[in-house]
């Protein structure tokens, strides 16, 4: 007979976690499964830079006297700086760096600033004068200006393309709106010229005066101007003496009040745009016509 084999009961204690060990892991996971943040990274402020060009400048006096000598004041002058909040004390010296007080260092030897003959040059390698007169000083574009090549070159040009612009209007107009400009320049002689005298006399007003003249080109008014100033000239129409009413010349029937501070001939041209100067407008031209 097959003996039985012997079995021993293995008993297994029960693992029970305890709610330290329980929290403690769940705070591990958590921790382990959160991402890592960077710390921000502070940007280091840029200085500025500076834009000033380095070349010789040339400084004139205003006005047309041109003195032999002229001084203007090399200290006790200020600059109020818009970023420290404060004014500043200048002085324009030999042997410092800097116009601004508060910047140097050891003995200040004042140096004078003349202007000869109305102008003063001043080479590249000065620098700190060149600032102190084109940026700080006081006096700049009051007593004196800095000569600017580039700017003048470029206001020049616009002169210039401003002058094109209007000879070519000029060249464009009809003779009602060439006589309408003109009488703003020359008055009642306009009605006397003749039609070559007017086109001359257009082209040249045009290229002394290119950015009145475009203006009168673009106002819409200026032939209603004209011709409420051609029929008062030809007695159809009456303006009082002291320009205040506007009657028909043949019976003194007011046809309207100038409003208080307008030129009489403008409030005419726009009361020529009304339902009522509009009737009145068309009985004129007839009889001009």
């Amino acid at each position: 007979m097959a003996k039985k084999a012997n079995t021993k009961k293995v008993e297994v204690e029960p693992q029970i976690e305890t709610m330290e060990e329980v929290v403690t892991e769940f705070f591990e996971e958590t921790v382990a499964a959160e991402p890592k943040t960077k710390k921000p990274v502070m940007e280091t402020p840029k200085p500025k830079k500076d834009t000033w060009e380095v070349k010789d400048r040339m400084y004139y006096l205003k006005g047309s006297k041109k003195p032999l000598s002229r001084m203007i004041k090399s200290a006790n002058i200020h600059w109020f700086d818009e970023e420290a909040g404060y004014e500043r004390e200048l002085k324009h010296t030999s042997n410092q760096r800097t116009s601004f007080v508060d910047e140097m260092k050891g003995d200040q030897r004042l140096d004078h600033i003349i202007f000869r003959a109305g102008n003063l040059f001043v080479p590249r390698e000065k620098t700190v004068l060149q600032k102190l007169l084109s940026l700080y000083h006081p006096d700049r574009d009051v007593i004196f200006y800095e000569d600017k090549p580039v700017a003048r070159a470029e206001n020049q040009i616009e002169w210039l393309e401003m002058e094109i612009e209007a000879l070519n209007a000029a060249q464009s107009v009809d003779i009602d709106m060439a006589e309408a400009i003109m009488r703003v320049e020359v008055g009642s002689q306009v009605s006397t010229m003749s039609s070559k005298e007017l086109k001359r006399d257009l082209l040249l007003y045009a290229k002394r005066n290119p950015q009145l003249f475009l203006e009168l080109v673009k106002d819409e008014n200026v032939i209603l101007r004209n011709f409420g100033i051609k029929a008062t000239e030809m007695g159809i129409l009456k303006l009082s003496s002291d320009q205040r009413t506007f009657t028909w010349a043949t019976n003194n029937r007011k046809l309207m009040n100038v409003p208080f501070d307008e030129h009489p001939y403008s409030a005419l041209a726009a009361w020529f745009k009304t339902d009522e100067g509009m009737e009145i407008y068309s009985n004129i031209e007839k009889r001009l016509n």
